[in-house]
C-alpha cells in the first residue's frame, strides 16, 4: 500500500452540500434575483435545496428556481449583508389567503418562519 505524503487529509471547515443547488428566485429588474428569507431569530439567510422536490415541497410547485453552487449563491448574497446559507430548510408559515376569524389558535403559540436543516456561515 502506498504511503500518504501528508500527515492527514484536509477536512472542510464546515459540512456543505456537494454540487449545484436549486435556488428559489423572483423576477428582478435585470432577470432573476435570489430570494432571501428570515431565520427563526430574525436574521437574513439565502436558501437553497438539494433537489427540486424539496424546493416544491417547501415553496410550492410554481416557485421558479435556478441552479447555483453554494459559493456562487454566497457571492450573490454577500453584497447584501447576508452571510448565512440555509440548505434544505423546512418552511413553517400560515398559508396565504383570506383571514379567518373562526380559526383556532395555533397550539404552539405561533410558527417560526424558517427552520434550517443545514446553515453554513462564511467566515
Amino acid at each position: 500500500m502506498a504511503e500518504l505524503l501528508y500527515a492527514e487529509d484536509p477536512e472542510p471547515c464546515e459540512p456543505g452540500p456537494a454540487g449545484p443547488l436549486f435556488v428559489p428566485v423572483r423576477p428582478g429588474p435585470a432577470g432573476c434575483v435570489a430570494r432571501l428569507f428570515r431565520t427563526p431569530v430574525g436574521g437574513r439567510t439565502a436558501v437553497a435545496f438539494t433537489t427540486p422536490r424539496l424546493l416544491r415541497a417547501a415553496l410550492g410547485p410554481r416557485q421558479p428556481w435556478i441552479r447555483l453552487s453554494e459559493p456562487a449563491l454566497r457571492s450573490l448574497a454577500e453584497p447584501l449583508g447576508v452571510s448565512d446559507v440555509t440548505v434544505d430548510p423546512r418552511l413553517a408559515a400560515h398559508p396565504v389567503g383570506p383571514h379567518r376569524t373562526t380559526a383556532a389558535p395555533c397550539a404552539t403559540g405561533g410558527t417560526e418562519p424558517l427552520v434550517g436543516a443545514l446553515t453554513t456561515r462564511n467566515g
